[in-house]
């Protein structure tokens, strides 16, 4: 039963930056939701999921299944941000121009 109980909790284990990240990600859907004059209400019924669930996603909880922050992006016609999200690599672009900037010497 420890062993259960220390599996449950790793989602917790994030860096305070990411955490952050996550927390302003979770603000960020809630604007989202109140700019588009929706209520949590409208958004439990939308989703299927309960109050207890979409308040996690609007205070960004680690431990929110990644699908069900996407069908709240859904719901509020943004899951093409999703999508994005990981398509925007600045990193891998630098570092793939690196390596072709070296072959190139």
């Amino acid at each position: 039963m420890v062993g259960d109980m220390a599996k449950r909790d790793l989602h917790n284990v994030l860096f305070p930056k990411q955490r952050k990240i996550l927390t302003h990600f979770g603000e960020d859907l809630l604007l989202a939701m109140k700019r588009r004059g929706f209520t949590k209400k409208l958004l439990c019924e939308r989703t299927g999921f309960d109050h207890k669930t979409v308040n996690k996603v609007f205070a960004g909880d680690p431990g929110v299944a990644i699908g069900t922050y996407l069908k709240v992006m859904a719901v509020l016609g943004m899951e093409s941000n999703f999508a994005e999200m990981a398509a925007h690599d600045e990193v891998g672009i630098k570092l793939q121009n690196i390596k072709l900037l070296e072959g190139s010497k």
